[in-house]
């Protein structure tokens, strides 16, 4: 593994997406700085990622505080420079609408949308005085379109979406590459798993090209990163070959 002078924050570096953004990362040799509500959690991840010779440094993090938000940025830009801060907070709530109080509406919309804001700003301060970076956005099926069940998380998803796209046509002639990755599927995750064979029984569950690999998003963030400032993609769509779009 060559080290790299360069720092990674994952926002949102829960046990599937954020932890293999997290792997992915480490391997290609940069510092991961990794926050999520419950920082403890994090110890299997910086275990595994230091055995295999990787940088890592977990943290608690509430994203919706600013200040936390600006002092995990800041410390992670202190280490090494911020060349990428990838935003990862899920806020995935069903909910018919008559069920939806004004305090899960509005708590979706922070978690989601609110902050997604608060990271991107200030991982912005840091990468304009260096004139380059990297900030990644994860949107979700959500982000295009209202499902039954889902106004608050859509309502979220759509919100960052906006956030996302302002930002780019902002910071893109500024070196700053913003992106936003829509995973149009269900992610293979525990809790997926179970809502599926809750809703629709464990026949849904015996078709695996249904779900989305936790690292096959990792590889697409990678894969954003990697592209060169004259083919720079906004949105991408990534969904298994067997999901009905």
């Amino acid at each position: 593994m060559q080290k790299r002078n360069a720092t990674v924050a994952v926002i949102g570096a829960g046990d599937y997406i954020g932890a293999e953004i997290a792997r992915k990362f480490a391997s290609e040799g940069f510092a991961v700085f990794a926050g999520r509500r419950n920082g403890e959690k994090l110890a299997p991840l910086i275990e595994e990622v230091q055995a295999a010779g990787g940088t890592i440094f977990g943290r608690s993090l509430d994203a919706r505080k600013e200040e936390e938000i600006a002092a995990f940025l800041a410390d992670a830009d202190r280490h090494a420079p911020l060349e990428v801060c990838i935003f990862n907070v899920g806020a995935n709530v069903n909910f018919p609408i008559l069920e939806t109080t004004d305090r899960v509406f509005r708590k979706v919309w922070e978690m989601a949308c609110w902050a997604g804001f608060l990271a991107g700003r200030e991982a912005a301060r840091l990468m304009l005085p260096r004139g380059g970076g990297n900030i990644f956005f994860t949107g979700a099926t959500a982000s295009l379109r209202g499902g039954s069940g889902f106004a608050a998380f859509a309502s979220a998803k759509f919100g960052l979406r906006a956030v996302a796209q302002a930002m780019a046509r902002e910071l893109g002639p500024q070196n700053i590459h913003v992106a936003h990755l829509i995973i149009d599927s269900g992610v293979d995750t525990a809790w997926v798993r179970e809502r599926r064979e809750k809703l629709w029984g464990k026949e849904a569950l015996d078709n695996p090209d249904l779900l989305m690999p936790p690292a096959s998003v990792a590889g697409a963030y990678w894969q954003l990163y990697q592209q060169p400032k004259s083919a720079w993609t906004f949105e991408m769509e990534i969904r298994p070959f067997g999901e009905k779009w």
